[in-house]
């Protein structure tokens, strides 16, 4: 096989890998919640909310450290490692335990930094400039495939039931346990680059630059790969610290904190909320995993689009953003109209309130496709301002990405304890509203710099 189709093997292992991982992650992000409130058990007092509150600030702060574990371990076994916990976190649910459930939590939090780092190293070392965008493209819709699956099987599995009995909820966990462990053990398919043939294949000038050498002690005869490697993450923490203060990403920061909220509703929140929803009839809890799918089709198309609008046309990325935020407001609307106020704090026994429309499965689901889209547009135009601004960097600056959504998300996950579902959308809508803005303000900082470039959103 030939360099190059060796990195495109890799890459497309990695994405099934990822895809595996997540289609059982975010399943279980999307009702754990549910199933905590059908758990026949007076000694667990845990809350979904809090757990994924304690993930994504375990998360944010361990971006700090994630690359010297990675630089360590190196990314291979830095992502199986993760994976293994991660596949821990979800066994949590066979049985739950108040102690090991936000232990596990903790332990998944620092498990997702050094996972997303070391994806980082290696989508970058198996891409050239002319294949970086066709790369992410492969794994960004492999991974979203991941809403489909596990939601797919979520609603077969709970159509038509009313509570979450003991045996449902082992029977899914369990599944869910092999399906992130199958694509753990996947990573170990990956394979070991050949450095000159891909310099000779694709020249050094067209490399994108890795988050970690392949070989730290190149160019250094009286430095250990120990050194080496630790001297390399800490440069880029220090780069990363250097670059978290720039106009550019202090301006594109509000916009990619309205992401983590968002993430926060989309993934956790309002499937809670159709489940509470008892005028939906007896099938609202399988209709979580309906609603999960729904998603998942508005990300793969939204992804899909505007990538080959932005090839096909120069409608540029403020118009994509903007679109973004239309149909979250149209999503938000919709949802305030449909869904009862009480339903993210509902008790066990769901809400019978309703809104100020007659509560429809349709609107409902047209709600979750809606999200998904308006999250494909502001995801995919940030991932691409933030490539093309610190294009040289850009490992540390979306370590910084990572450390503002994953703050903002933890935070929202906290408050979904206590905030009734219209305060909650307001939220949303305010800071997407300032973060549309100061993304528009970013694109004139830049447009100087990128007139002079062909660079194309992906």
């Amino acid at each position: 096989m030939t360099p190059a189709g060796k990195n495109l093997m890799n890459i497309i292992i990695l994405g099934f890998g990822f895809m595996f991982i997540f289609t059982a992650f975010q399943t279980c992000g999307n009702i754990e919640q549910t199933v905590i409130k059908n758990f026949n058990n007076t000694e667990f007092h845990g809350s979904g909310y809090t757990s994924m509150a304690i993930i994504y600030g375990v998360f944010s702060a361990s971006n700090l450290m994630a690359p010297s574990v990675v630089a360590v371990v190196g990314p291979q076994l830095s992502m199986f490692g993760s994976g293994l916990l991660y596949s821990g976190y979800i066994a949590v649910f066979i049985r739950p335990l108040t102690w090991s459930f936000y232990t596990a939590s903790v332990v998944v939090g620092i498990a997702a930094a050094v996972l997303w780092t070391a994806q980082g190293n290696l989508l970058a070392i198996n891409s050239t400039d002319s294949t970086i965008g066709r790369n992410s493209g492969i794994f960004w819709a492999l991974l979203q495939f991941s809403l489909l699956f596990g939601n797919l099987y979520i609603y077969l599995a709970w159509h038509g039931k009313t509570t979450i009995s003991d045996k449902d909820r082992q029977t899914v966990f369990i599944s869910l346990t092999v399906i992130s462990l199958v694509g753990t053990f996947l990573f170990f398919l990956i394979q070991r680059l050949d450095t000159e043939a891909t310099t000779r294949e694709g020249g050094s000038s067209d490399t994108c630059e890795p988050l970690l050498p392949a070989d730290p002690t190149e160019g250094s005869l009286t430095v250990t790969p120990a050194e080496g490697r630790c001297s390399q993450a800490w440069n880029a923490f220090k780069k990363a610290v250097q670059l978290s203060i720039t106009k550019e990403m202090l301006l594109l920061s509000t916009s990619i904190a309205y992401t983590g909220l968002e993430l926060t509703f989309y993934s956790g929140v309002y499937g809670t909320c159709i489940g509470a929803m008892t005028r939906f009839g007896d099938d609202a809890k399988g209709l979580i995993g309906l609603s999960g799918i729904c998603i998942g089709l508005g990300e793969i198309l939204g992804g899909g689009l505007f990538g080959m609008l932005n090839k096909c046309y120069s409608c540029g990325r403020n118009l994509v953003v903007l679109l973004g935020l239309l149909t979250h407001y149209l999503a938000f609307f919709l949802i305030f109209l449909n869904i009862a106020n009480d339903a993210p704090i509902a008790s066990q026994d769901g809400t019978h309130l309703e809104a100020y429309i007659t509560p429809s499965v349709t609107v409902a689901l047209l709600c979750s496709f809606l999200l998904g889209l308006g999250d494909s547009c502001f995801n995919t135009q940030l991932l691409s301002i933030v490539g093309y601004v610190f294009r040289e960097n850009s490992a540390p600056a979306f370590a910084i990405f990572k450390f503002i959504q994953s703050i903002s998300a933890a935070v929202a996950f906290f408050y979904s304890n206590y905030l009734v579902l219209h305060w909650q959308l307001l939220i949303m809508a305010l800071v997407g509203f300032l973060g549309t803005i100061t993304f528009f303000v970013a694109e004139l900082v830049v447009a100087a710099t990128r007139r002079d470039s062909d660079y194309s959103s992906i």
